[in-house]
């Protein structure tokens, strides 16, 4: 027997972590010292204390269920190569790739997105690719059938030469190897013919082009809806047990990526281990140091490690790869029951109530659940297996049965892929992180002020939604099987939105202490003092430290960082706003798609990519009118303008106006917006709207003088 058939496929690592633990728990006694110190005088120093103590508090609750997040990262190994040697036949995978909007979306992005898959080094037979065109765009079509051609072309070649970038525009704009002349010319054809769109051979994996059917009437519950519909078609056509979908930007960076996960999925004692395998989202041509703060470095290595930890990693809606038969609401085996025994269970009118009228969808469960990969035996030539592709993507289908509420993708969040993953997550499946060495896909990050924003403010909306719906992780962990400290990780990203009110009341505190002559910070000359200035002080060496572990710069702490105080008081914000209307039933949440570009070098016009710009939206409003308010604090302190009186003798000390000009300097894209013009500078109705919101606090604190 060879000895590679009995190696693992995959090797887990655990993170000790015992210097940044000892840190977290010194962070987490000095913001109890804080809150102890509020309380000791909180019924002499009035109002202004009582709203530090309540934000203070809210610090340290979040310090608390980000600590229990961090605390014990796991991350594996895996081993493609002893996967090749183990098996004789892999398992068939379906890929679905998702695009809504040629205009947001460029078509050429999506055919790179779908090339580098159907190039990917796993057997041709064992692989369909699915595109859900939900904009149901005559350009998509035709650059696909474009694609399709030249794929005939560009898949041998990748395979031929072990190419790793496998997304035409990446690797035809990268130096070629010279030293290899068959590649070199090789390499040069393939860019020709890329050009001029000639090729022609064989051996791909099938390209399936879906454009579903809507209607006013029938709600389609976008992104999450378009999945179910993929989740169908391709059930009474290929009908995979496994399933990968990617974002319409997000291109295959690693050619073994498929056998990566396959070693996840295949590797473990128990199949209760690996629900599904989620990649980390990477980007190319992401801007140096991260000006936007939306390259998610720290989030996935820090929180997304910690989470591999305790269940496993959120399910991030793109690199993701899921068992179909989980998808389809499959639990766990528990006490030795097979999947095939739950799923006995269901008589023929359960299972069509849970599946829909499709007898091809009923057949394809039934072989799902019981473990058989073979296409449907129902279904005859090409003809009749198209036939019932289209009666399931009918946008009547799912009425009355349980897709999107107990299997599929789930709806009632913009976020789907987290309430998905909840969902999976509270049957009792786990899921695993694969982070190869070599990025398994890359896709493309949003630039600029306002479509970052937008991205953030549509992710803090949803995961609000779930927050407070029916599938909430609070109800999960009380009445389903997920697990307690899961339940507090998913907190760290549900409360985003909630996170807003504390951290702009919080930031409003220097300035009104200021115009009001009181405080809510110990003077320098106080022994107090130490407490909130070590905390300052060894939270940013913290933070900053967590930077440098993980390769970046000073300067993307910085900007990740002052991002977080934009994000929170606008994106955050108005995530609440829109949560707030939505629940008393003044509008309804909508899904807003994020602009997509195939390189953000290719944009000649803009001389400073890096640079904050704005837009009319509402959503700068919030942020603006910080910066005024500030503004007006510290020139009124500084020039000594402040009525006498106020808190009972206790005026600003150097502690507030040290607060105040740091959230200046983190706003320091807003004050610089106030001086440029075009996009770069922030439109005058904005303006106007922030200084009527100045004037308002203004009134408070006049309010609170007299």
């Amino acid at each position: 027997m060879d000895a590679t058939n009995t190696l693992p496929l995959h090797e887990r690592f655990e993170h000790k972590r015992t210097l940044h633990k000892a840190l977290d728990l010194l962070i987490l006694l000095l913001l109890l010292s804080l809150l102890f110190y509020r309380l000791a005088f909180l019924r002499l120093r009035g109002p202004v204390w009582s709203i530090a103590f309540l934000c203070e508090s809210w610090f340290t609750f979040i310090w608390l269920i980000t600590v229990n997040t961090k605390w014990s990262p796991v991350t594996y190994k895996t081993f493609p190569d002893r996967l090749k040697n183990r098996l004789e036949e892999f398992p068939p995978v379906d890929m679905f790739v998702t695009t809504a909007d040629a205009s947001l979306e460029p078509p050429i992005v999506t055919v790179n997105t779908v090339l580098s898959l159907l190039a990917v080094d796993y057997p041709a037979e064992k692989l369909a690719c699915y595109v859900s065109d939900d904009g149901c765009s005559s350009l998509t079509f035709f650059a696909l059938v474009e694609g399709a051609k030249f794929a005939k072309l560009w898949v041998p070649f990748c395979k031929k030469y072990n190419v790793q970038v496998r997304a035409p525009f990446a690797h035809l704009a990268m130096e070629p190897d010279s030293s290899n002349k068959d590649y070199l010319n090789d390499w040069k054809a393939m860019k020709v013919i890329l050009e001029n769109r000639r090729g022609s051979s064989d051996g791909i994996p099938s390209l399936i082009y879906v454009a579903r059917e809507k209607r006013p009437k029938y709600p389609h519950h976008y992104k999450a809806g378009a999945m179910n519909v993929l989740a169908r078609v391709s059930a009474v056509m290929t009908n995979a047990p496994f399933m990968l979908n990617v974002d319409c930007d997000m291109f295959v960076n690693n050619a073994e990526v498929i056998l990566h996960a396959m070693c996840l999925f295949l590797g473990f004692d128990d199949e209760v281990q690996s629900g599904y395998v989620q990649c980390p989202q990477h980007f190319y041509g992401a801007l140096m140091d991260d000006p936007f703060g939306n390259q998610l470095v720290i989030m996935q290595q820090c929180l997304g490690y910690g989470f591999g930890g305790i269940q496993g990693p959120m399910y991030g809606g793109t690199g993701c790869f899921h068992q179909r038969k989980i998808i389809y609401g499959t639990p766990p085996p528990t006490n030795k029951q097979s999947n095939t025994t739950n799923m006995n269970a269901l008589n023929g009118k359960e299972l069509q109530r849970k599946f829909g009228y499709s007898s091809e969808m009923l057949e394809s469960v039934s072989r799902t659940i019981s473990g058989e990969t073979e296409k449907n035996a129902s279904c005859g030539g090409l003809l009749e297996v198209v036939e019932a592709a289209i009666r399931v993507a009918d946008c009547s289908y799912e009425s009355n049965t349980s897709w999107g509420e107990e299997m599929g993708w789930i709806y009632g969040s913009t976020t789907e892929d987290v309430l998905t993953g909840l969902r999976i997550q509270s049957m009792g499946w786990k899921s695993v992180y694969l982070t190869p060495d070599r990025s398994a896909f890359l896709g493309n990050a949003p630039q600029g002020g306002p479509a970052s924003l937008k991205q953030l403010k549509r992710w803090a909306t949803g995961v609000l939604e779930i927050l407070l719906g029916k599938d909430s992780p609070l109800i999960a962990v009380a009445t389903k099987r997920l697990m307690i400290r899961q339940c507090l990780a998913y907190l760290v990203i549900l409360v985003w939105a909630l996170r807003s009110v504390p951290e702009v009341l919080y930031s409003l505190l220097p300035p009104y202490c200021i115009l009001t002559n009181s405080s809510f910070l110990p003077k320098v000359g106080e022994a107090s003092m130490i407490i909130p200035v070590s905390l300052f002080v060894i939270y940013n060496i913290y933070t900053l430290a967590e930077y440098f572990t993980c390769g970046l710069s000073a300067h993307a702490w910085w900007n990740n960082m002052r991002m977080q105080r934009i994000t929170s008081a606008n994106a955050w914000l108005f995530g609440l706003l829109s949560v707030a209307l939505k629940l008393m039933g003044l509008s309804d949440t909508v899904f807003e798609i994020t602009r997509k570009d195939q390189s953000s070098s290719e944009d000649e016009t803009d001389e400073d990519p890096g640079r904050f710009t704005f837009d009319d939206s509402s959503m700068f409003v919030p942020g603006t009118a910080l910066v005024i308010v500030h503004g007006m604090g510290l020139i009124v302190g500084l020039l000594g303008l402040q009525r006498p009186g106020g808190d009972r003798g206790n005026g600003p000390g150097l502690g507030e106006f040290v607060c105040s000009f740091w959230v200046l300097l983190s706003f320091l894209p807003f004050v610089k917006g106030f001086f440029r013009r075009g996009k770069y500078g922030i439109p005058w109705p904005t303006i106007g709207k922030a200084a009527a919101l100045g004037s308002l606090f203004l009134i408070l604190c006049g309010w609170r003088r007299s």
